[in-house]
């Protein structure tokens, strides 16, 4: 009697399928997808229909229940990774390999069917976000400790941050605010952003977590610095009701971090600065609606970590 054996199932039909999560690493721009295209072993020749494309198989796995994670394909580290580890660039099991290490080390969000040209500003933004974290991170390891006291340089600085970001919310009132750090290095601006509602006196604002953590960080990284960084603060008046006005006035503020403090600086000094392209230094016409107003001067920084 020849036995029967049940049809194996399709690996898309697997019951197990649903459990293993995947990772989708996109390639999110026109010059990425070019830079792929040198490899023979790369199937796609098109940008948006490799988007289209990659858009159908992340509706077909979370159709399954599949839990997919994306992350940023930079060709530029995915050269460097195949370098380092001795991996053939023109292979897709590379492809796959470098994939699997961004989604563990790099920024990642979760696909929750939001059509991509929604998901790619926010995956290009996270990663810059995390980009801006490493790099001030390893500003600060780099501080090293005090000579005098031996106190780490790097703690000392990151509580002044919070105690800046503290001190400024408190004066800024109430209303949405915009807050841009920036801090001149070797390697290019290094940036960090953070918005925050605040509402009347006696409820605290509420904080995102990794926005403060990263915007605190280049913060610390620019206090810990003899270069002179910058803070500029951007704030709309929360309305008393709801409106969809696009006219709703913003004034604002700069200070200049000098001597490990945010020192305000002029009404003209931030029109200057807000009114010069950064790249090619000439002047741009101001934005309508916009107050350019002075700095709001903050209480004295905490006392050093050491005393003569």
């Amino acid at each position: 009697m020849t036995p029967t054996t049940r049809p194996t199932p399709h690996p898309a039909d697997h019951p197990l399928r649903r459990e293993l999560p995947s990772t989708a690493a996109v390639l999110a721009d026109a010059r990425a997808f070019a830079a792929m295209r040198r490899y023979r072993s790369f199937p796609f020749d098109d940008h948006r229909g490799y988007l289209h494309q990659l858009e159908t198989l992340l509706r077909t796995l979370a159709a399954q229940g599949v839990h997919t994670t994306l992350c940023l394909f930079d060709p530029a580290a995915y050269a460097r990774y195949c370098a380092d580890h001795g991996l053939a660039p023109d292979d897709p099991g590379s492809r796959s390999r470098y994939t699997a290490a961004v989604a563990c080390t790099g920024a990642t969000i979760p696909y929750d069917g939001a059509p991509l040209d929604h998901l790619l500003p926010l995956l290009t933004e996270e990663a810059a976000r995390q980009a801006s974290w490493d790099r001030a991170t390893a500003l600060l390891a780099r501080a090293g400790r005090c000579t005098t006291c031996g106190q780490d340089l790097a703690h000392a600085a990151f509580t002044r941050a919070t105690t800046a970001l503290q001190h400024l919310l408190t004066a800024l009132g109430e209303g949405t605010h915009h807050l841009v750090c920036t801090l001149p290095d070797t390697t290019g601006p290094l940036r960090a952003y953070l918005q925050v509602t605040t509402t009347p006196p006696g409820r605290p604002p509420q904080l995102p977590e990794s926005e403060t953590l990263v915007f605190c960080t280049v913060l610390a990284a620019a206090l810990a610095r003899p270069d002179t960084g910058a803070l500029v603060c951007r704030t709309t008046p929360v309305p008393d009701t709801p409106t969809d006005d696009p006219t709703t006035p913003a004034t604002v503020r700069g200070w200049r971090l000098r001597d490990a403090w945010p020192a305000p600086i002029t009404a003209a000094e931030i029109f200057d600065a807000y009114c010069t392209d950064p790249e090619t230094d000439e002047p741009i016409p101001p934005e309508p609606g916009v107050d350019h107003a002075p700095g709001l001067p903050l209480p004295p920084p905490p006392a050093p970590h050491c005393h003569p």
